[in-house]
């Protein structure tokens, strides 16, 4: 059983000409209202690759809760654990040009009155996995991991967007998944040197992932974009492309191969297997706009395994 501590959003997606610059107004003709949310996206990408999955988080009590969930119900994701609170429901704005790069902005919300202790309900135990990202707040984060790790179950944290994460918590986290801007940035905040080489100690994606790995004694995973994937585990590299799609909108993608690589990882593949598939999921989510409609399904994950060579052992 996959457990997602985590947020919940409504996105309002535009598709625009040429992504704003500061101080530009851009127009569009019109906007797409879809449930989105870091936390919500994972839930939904490894309940769709066939997870059991049971979502932690808050909404509001106001028009977006229930859009915000919708996703999250589709896919038959348990949401007892889904809090109802005064704050409004968190929004983000995405605006996506047409080669699908995006640009976004959220506003917290209900996100950030999630707790630690709405994981009770969840009777997290060693044959759990709990997943994380950095869209709520940091104490409600670290306070669900020491819990988590004292009931014996796997942690994923999605180190995204980019914070600082305490060393204490890194040492109790099992696989840690980041972006090429990511694994720098937290490099530089917590290693001396920031674990790389250059003028830039922590210029160098796989350097700071490989050094995070050996001082946290974790799998360090970076995701490359269409240079596809790498991970670090136990002193040996693992090396995963990127599939071959048809890019209509990154948004998700990342949210994607997380999922699919926790359900993957808690069904008991091996790293290597999990890599393929999260890599396949992550593709396949950029050829459909927004973050939940893009999510592939496990039918849609195996039938596409083949267009994506295993990953290696470097």
């Amino acid at each position: 059983m996959i457990v997602v501590f985590g947020s919940v959003n409504i996105d309002l997606v535009l598709r625009v000409e040429a992504l704003p610059r500061p101080g530009e107004t851009v127009l569009t003709p019109a906007y797409a209202a879809v449930p989105g949310g870091k936390g919500a996206n994972q839930a939904v990408a490894a309940a769709r690759a066939g997870a059991g999955v049971r979502m932690i988080g808050c909404v509001g009590r106001d028009g977006f809760a229930e859009p915000a969930l919708a996703g999250l119900r589709a896919a038959g994701v348990d949401l007892a654990g889904v809090e109802r609170v005064a704050a409004a429901t968190a929004c983000a704005m995405v605006c996506v040009d047409p080669e699908g790069r995006n640009q976004i902005a959220v506003a917290s919300g209900a996100n950030r009155e999630t707790r630690a202790d709405q994981l009770d309900a969840a009777m997290l135990d060693a044959s759990a996995t709990l997943v994380l990202q950095l869209e709520i707040d940091p104490e409600a984060n670290w306070e669900a991991v020491r819990r988590a790790h004292g009931a014996g179950a796997r942690i994923i944290l999605n180190g995204a967007p980019a914070a600082p994460v305490p060393a204490e918590i890194l040492r109790r986290i099992d696989d840690l998944v980041m972006n090429e801007i990511e694994a720098p940035m937290l490099a530089r905040a917590i290693l001396p040197g920031g674990g790389g080489t250059g003028d830039d100690p922590g210029d160098d994606p796989i350097a700071a992932a490989r050094a995070l790995a050996q001082a946290f004694d974790l799998a360090a995973i970076v995701t490359l974009g269409d240079a596809g994937a790498v991970a670090f585990e136990h002193g040996a590299w693992l090396a995963i492309g990127a599939l071959d799609a048809r890019v209509v909108d990154t948004t998700g993608a990342g949210d994607a191969f997380t999922g699919a690589l926790a359900a993957a990882l808690d069904e008991g593949r091996e790293l290597a297997d999990a890599l393929r598939r999260a890599s396949v999921a992550g593709g396949l989510a950029c050829e459909t706009v927004g973050a939940q409609p893009s999510l592939a399904d496990a039918a849609a994950i195996e039938a596409t395994l083949s267009r994506l060579a295993p990953a290696i052992r470097l």
